[in-house]
């Protein structure tokens, strides 16, 4: 099982960035999903998050209003649409999935997470 992440770059502040997170090995269309951040010298942070129907969404303070977490079943992909960007968003980002039974909750833990890709790298100008 394989989450593989893409998308990252160099941009300017006030710019938009779209993370991708392909999945493979399994299908993970009925499985939460999520991406966290880790900056320099921090701890990884939540991000966002996404319910199996990708109906539901929830994001943590610092990105809601900017960030657009969205998923697509059929393509076992998981994006995160970056807008408005500024410096503090820079950092490695990663997308998770969960497999464990799930409830209606929404997983903004590290530890609620089984499957990590392996992480792709935001860089914000000023």
């Amino acid at each position: 099982v394989q989450l593989q992440a893409s998308g990252g770059g160099l941009v300017q502040a006030g710019g938009s960035l779209r993370l991708s997170c392909a999945a493979s090995g399994r299908t993970f269309s009925s499985e939460p999903m999520g991406w966290f951040r880790q900056a320099p010298g921090k701890e990884r942070e939540f991000v966002a998050t996404v319910r199996r129907s990708g109906g539901t969404t929830y994001y943590a303070d610092s990105v809601a209003g900017r960030f657009i977490i969205s998923r697509d079943n059929a393509e076992n992909t998981v994006y995160l649409q970056m807008n408005s960007l500024k410096p503090e968003d820079t950092a490695v980002y990663y997308c998770a999935a969960r497999v464990r039974c799930s409830s209606s909750d929404l997983y903004t833990r590290i530890r609620e997470y089984d499957y990590w890709g392996q992480g792709t790298q935001v860089t914000i100008s000023s």
